[in-house]
Order: structure tokens, then sequence, then C-alpha cells
């Protein structure tokens, strides 16, 4: 009747204290990103540029031959 409760607290409770710890960890890194250099913000707004281009004219080949789907 004691194991389970036993077991909880010897495996379950340090793997959610774990959990909570890694799950916290990964967010402080996440809201404070490293720095991006000038050259690399323009590299990626380039690449934005271009994707939006593509995704346009993606569209408009869309329209063009559009299907019947379900």
């Amino acid at each position: 009747m004691l194991f389970p409760i036993v077991s909880f607290v010897v495996i379950g409770l340090p793997l959610l204290v774990l959990a909570f710890f890694l799950v916290r960890k990964s967010k402080q890194t996440g809201e404070h990103p490293v720095a991006e250099t000038p050259a690399e913000q323009a590299r990626i707004e380039d690449e934005f540029a271009e994707a939006e281009a593509y995704q346009e004219e993606w569209r408009k080949e869309e329209r063009k031959h559009q299907r019947d789907f379900l």
C-alpha cells in the first residue's frame, strides 16, 4: 500500500522538478536571443522579402490553375 506513494516521491517528484527547471531555462533563453549584427539583420530582411515575393508569385500561379479539392 505504501509502495505507490514511495515510488512517486522517489521517481515522479524529481522528474517533475527537473522538467519544470528545464522548461523555465528554455523559456529564459528564448526571451533573450543573441544580438544580431546589422549585416545579419539585412540578410534576414532580404530573405523575408524574397520569400514574400515567391509567395505572391506562387499565389498567382495557383489562381491560374485552381483545382477542385474536397
